[in-house]
């Protein structure tokens, strides 16, 4: 018998147009939502009280470098050039399997915790293919709904990272078999590419093609620094014809204006990481304003916590103080800017984050026949009550503590305020000693006394 579950009157916040916002009850049975409405006369399901609670869609992260959870905020103060000197040469060559498996289970853990229930794992920490086990392992273990973006090596020569003429790892291939094979299923796969300010165009060329051969997206990082922006990465897969809909653009700061009518007119996907765009010096502006002039509705991203906080909760907030403050002071240059509501920002962590990952019909509002993927958030608690406005509430104010309960598939997974089948202080306690053993592999060695 299909497990029912009923979430009784709860404000909802359903992001469906023609749902709209109601107080009322939400039935689920099995992975689906089956029914929402004021009022449902259900008698043989078990009953989450939802009274002074704002019930949300589970938010959904769209770019996360997962792998780099045991090491948080380590590079807060640092130029970003040291970030990517180390963490992405030698200490990223330095990790074992282990590492990986720990931090995306802590990163994939702290997520659901904070009401994120779909992660797109941008793990370029292939070092090995047992790496990737590991990670998919860590992601499995956390009970979150993930898009495992595979994608490449890193070795102290940065052979893969610099101009590489070497194609994506063939590993690829099997993971796709071994773990992907179904594309209906709470793990799925993407390809995580190198694009053309990583690679040489025959190598950047032959990936995506890998990709759509195997039917998966492709998630690309561009135009985020200054020598970032003379490539014209969007511009140079355009030109070849091979822009689609299927890829997805992290960043974009300093994405010529031309390119982002090109990402506009394929209707390809933009990813933001607010907090670390931000927090990373000469990354550039946050390029909303002109991705709002073209008609592009951004999805949302934690990127690394090495420079930043992961939640979504930080992205919705300081994204829409931003654009109020860059407007307002008159920094745009960009005709034609729609205002941007705070409904807006709660859509682009999740009906837009949905359509990043390719789930809008599975995830990303509350909608009879998607996935239960619901956030439970106390209203009554003292830094949101007495709530005027749940949407409002929610980008403003809202934070991982005020996370009562959250479901994936609908199961719960977290409960009363507590994850459901994760202990934390045990998962600390292994995040920790990864911790330890990362810093000393890449600690320098001590000098010899003459």
């Amino acid at each position: 018998m299909t497990a029912r579950l009923l979430l009784r009157g709860a404000q909802i916040v359903s992001m469906d147009d023609d749902l709209g916002d109601l107080v009322g009850d939400i039935l689920i049975e099995g992975t689906q939502i089956s029914a929402i409405a004021e009022r449902l006369d259900v008698t043989d399901a078990e009953m989450i009280d939802g009274t002074g609670m704002i019930a949300i869609p589970g938010m959904i992260d769209t770019h996360r470098h997962t792998w780099q959870s045991a090491v948080r905020h380590s590079y807060a103060d640092m130029d970003p050039a040291r970030y990517f000197a180390e963490m992405l040469v030698g200490i990223g060559a330095s990790y074992q399997p282990d590492d990986v498996h720990i931090g995306n289970k802590l990163g994939a853990a702290a997520a659901l915790s904070a009401g994120t229930t779909t992660l797109v794992d941008w793990s370029h920490i292939q070092n090995t293919p047992a790496h990737s086990d590991a990670a998919i392992t860590g992601l499995r273990e956390a009970g979150i709904r993930a898009v495992f973006a595979h994608g490449w090596p890193l070795l102290t020569d940065d052979r893969w990272t610099n101009r590489s003429g070497l194609g994506h790892p063939d590993d690829i291939r099997r993971l796709r078999t071994e773990y992907f094979a179904s594309d209906d299923q709470l793990l799925t796969l993407a390809m995580a590419a190198r694009g053309p300010e990583m690679a040489a165009e025959e190598t950047w060329v032959a990936d995506l093609r890998l990709a759509r051969e195997l039917g998966i997206r492709t998630t690309v990082h561009v135009g985020a620094y200054p020598h970032n922006a003379p490539h014209r990465a969007v511009a140079q897969y355009a030109g070849l014809g091979l822009l689609g809909d299927d890829m997805t653009f992290v960043h974009c700061s300093r994405s010529h204006d031309d390119e982002f009518a090109m990402i506009a007119d394929a209707g390809a996907t933009v990813s933001l990481g607010v907090h670390c765009e931000l927090n990373s010096q000469g990354m550039g502006d946050i390029p909303l304003d002109k991705l709002l002039a073209r008609g592009i509705r951004p999805s949302l991203s934690g990127d690394t916590e090495t420079k930043c906080s992961g939640d979504m909760f930080t992205q919705m907030r300081i994204l829409y103080a931003y654009h109020r403050s860059w407007m307002g002071g008159g920094h745009s240059s960009v005709d034609g800017v729609p205002e941007l509501r705070v409904r807006d920002v709660l859509e682009f962590a999740t009906v837009q984050g949905a359509r990043a990952v390719g789930m809008s019909d599975k995830i990303g509002s509350l909608t009879p026949g998607k996935q239960a993927d619901i956030v439970l958030l106390r209203a009554d608690d003292l830094n949101l009550g007495p709530v005027t406005n749940p949407v409002y509430s929610v980008v403003l104010a809202a934070h991982e503590g005020n996370v009562d309960t959250v479901l994936v598939a609908g199961r719960v997974v977290k409960r009363d305020g507590h994850l459901t089948d994760i202990d934390p202080a045990t998962l600390m306690d292994s995040a920790r000693q990864s911790q330890q053993q990362i810093l000393a592999r890449n600690r320098p060695p001590a000098r010899q006394r003459a």
